[in-house]
């Protein structure tokens, strides 16, 4: 059977992250599923200025003051696969005017140059993870690309002693030339106000216990989980005044799981004996279990990396999340009864249906009471019900339909008592989760329509009976169109459209604290010449909408061919409305 008589989304519509940089497999494990290419000639408008490309997402609010700046590492990673992550040691600044920071900000600057994959990295503090991302691919004229992101959740890190580690898995060599160049900056803004000391929702935790991999490694920081049964897991123990657990999780996807939710049920590859297509279905979730006890869940937005799909689509507005891949949050005091006995206790990850491989690691934030030497609590209602799953499919032979259906919830509820007396804390996640995809022209067509329903939320009521409560809802959505054709000689060409949602309101005591709208559409062809991009078009638009309490952004933007096309910019909510009606 030639080669385009597989699913063209399973062949052509792939990340040129396929070579699994942080497994421990070899480099060419995937290759049958997974072709190399890359682009062959720099097909973008000639010019000898570096590209800047960038992630469109809501600028950080920051106080008017900023105190001092910190480079915190310069390094070139060039050849890093399978080498030690970049270790340094991290010092809290000392020439600030003030210790108070209500925010701090993490910068990552970067250029490269040449022909190079996208790479997946991370930067942790000590084990605690506070970033992961891709990297941008370069052109031969060169690549910029800078990403800001709010790290003040870890200030307690960041005011000790800490070791520092960063790990790119890069090779580099006659044919993929691209070096990062790396700046890591932490601008640290300051105030001289006092905070409440009783910590609501929005304060930042005392302590952040790292549920990752231990130093040294290899390979990174992060867990891999290489199928449906694997489990990994880490011992942890608090102490014993934590009145308060959050666990934040981050999550990527890679190799035959990078696109999931395109993947097949396992039937049409028997049917069809294709067992080099990836295959487990297109449902995952990341389980989250302490002490063997399913106590929480991720169902991760689908973030395609900057080389997925069509490479040209992301060039220079990259995908949503690419450069800032979200973590979740999981709010665990109410089980805090049943961890607050100065014992070790074990969280563990697998993922359901899972192919090789997923990068998983969490941080433990816990608030801690300073007046008391121990808090006690108990766990007085608990419910974790079986995932509900469905999947009808309907083909014959490489072409067909295939619909999934899955539902999951969780909640618990429990009291803790601290010096600031009795509070009861509910916890619950809920969600939902459909697929539609179709197969069509002896499997060269792909169409995926995929929505995800995350919505979790946390009340909690003190002793004063005063009560907080923290809504989230999230709607994920995926659209994906794929079509190619075989052309011989080792060629063929595709077209490719994308939409992507990322939708999330945020409320608090039952009014509107913050929401986001995110929309981004994508459309491209290429021409692939022995596994090497040889022409192609990649167009993108999007749509940003964020408000909160303290104002109102807007963005709207479009590209094409490496150039933006249109970009208007509302950073005021009357503009907006008026825009708007």
């Amino acid at each position: 059977m030639p080669l385009m008589a597989v699913s063209f989304f399973f062949f052509i519509c792939f990340s040129v992250l396929q070579i699994p940089l942080f497994s421990t497999t070899t480099i060419h494990k995937t290759a049958l599923i997974r072709p190399n290419f890359t682009t062959q000639q720099d097909i973008s408008p000639k010019n000898d200025t570096p590209t800047t490309y960038f992630e469109v997402t809501n600028p950080i609010k920051l106080p008017k003051t900023k105190s001092c700046s910190y480079l915190v590492l310069k390094h070139d990673f060039a050849y890093t696969y399978g080498k030690p992550p970049i270790l340094t040691n991290y010092t809290p600044p000392s020439n600030c005017p003030s210790k108070k920071f209500p925010k701090i900000i993490l910068e990552w600057k970067a250029t490269s140059k040449g022909r190079q994959f996208d790479r997946i990295f991370g930067i942790w503090l000590s084990g605690v993870e506070i970033f992961r991302s891709c990297t941008a691919e370069p052109r031969p004229n060169g690549v910029i690309w800078t990403v800001k992101k709010d790290i003040t959740r870890y200030s307690s890190l960041l005011m000790t002693n800490q070791t520092l580690a960063v790990y790119i898995g890069n090779i580099v060599d006659s044919k993929y030339t691209g070096v990062y160049h790396v700046e890591i900056f932490v601008h640290f803004y300051h105030t001289e106000k006092v905070r409440n000391p009783f910590k609501g929702f929005d304060s930042v935790a005392d302590l952040i216990v790292p549920i990752s991999r231990n130093l040294p490694l290899n390979d990174g920081l992060w867990f891999e989980i290489e199928n449906s049964t694997d489990v990994q897991s880490k011992e942890f123990k608090i102490p014993q005044n934590v009145y308060r657990a959050v666990l934040e999780i981050y999550v990527s996807f890679h190799e035959n799981d990078e696109f999931w939710y395109g993947n097949l049920p396992n039937d049409y590859i028997t049917a069809n004996n294709r067992s080099d297509i990836a295959g487990n279905g297109a449902f995952r979730e990341v389980i989250v279990s302490l002490d063997d006890v399913v106590v929480g869940a991720v169902w991760p937005f689908t973030v395609i990396y900057t080389g997925g799909i069509n490479p040209l689509l992301w060039r220079p507005i990259s995908g949503i999340g690419s450069f800032d891949l979200p973590s979740y949050d999981i709010e665990i005091t109410p089980l805090l009864g049943k961890i607050l006995d100065g014992s070790s206790h074990n969280i563990s990850f697998s993922v359901t249906n899972a192919l090789n491989v997923w990068y998983v690691d969490a941080n433990l934030h816990l608030w801690l009471d300073k007046k008391s030497v121990k808090t006690e609590g108990k766990l007085l209602e608990f419910s974790s019900l079986p995932l509900s799953f469905s999947l009808a499919s309907n083909f014959t032979g490489l072409d067909g339909s295939f619909v999934t259906n899955a539902r999951r919830s969780i909640s618990m509820t429990g009291w803790v008592k601290s010096s600031y007396g009795i509070v009861t804390t509910r916890s619950s996640q809920s969600f939902s989760y459909s697929n539609s995809m179709v197969m069509g022209n002896d499997a060269n067509l792909q169409v995926v329509d995929q929505t995800i329903e995350f919505n979790d939320t946390v009340y909690a009521k003190t002793w004063s009976f005063s009560v907080q409560v923290l809504e989230s809802f999230k709607k994920f959505q995926l659209h994906m169109y794929s079509d190619g054709v075989e052309m011989g000689d080792k060629s063929y060409a595709s077209i490719s459209n994308v939409t992507l949602l990322f939708d999330e309101k945020r409320l608090k005591c039952g009014s509107s604290a913050s929401s986001v709208h995110n929309l981004q559409n994508a459309q491209g062809y290429m021409l692939v010449k022995d596994q090497s991009i040889d022409s192609g078009l990649g167009s993108t638009q999007q749509i940003y909408k964020y408000n909160d309490d303290k104002g109102c952004y807007f963005r709207n933007i479009s590209s094409s061919n490496y150039t933006v096309l249109y970009d208007k910019v509302i950073n005021s909510c009357s503009k907006l409305i008026n825009t708007v009606s």
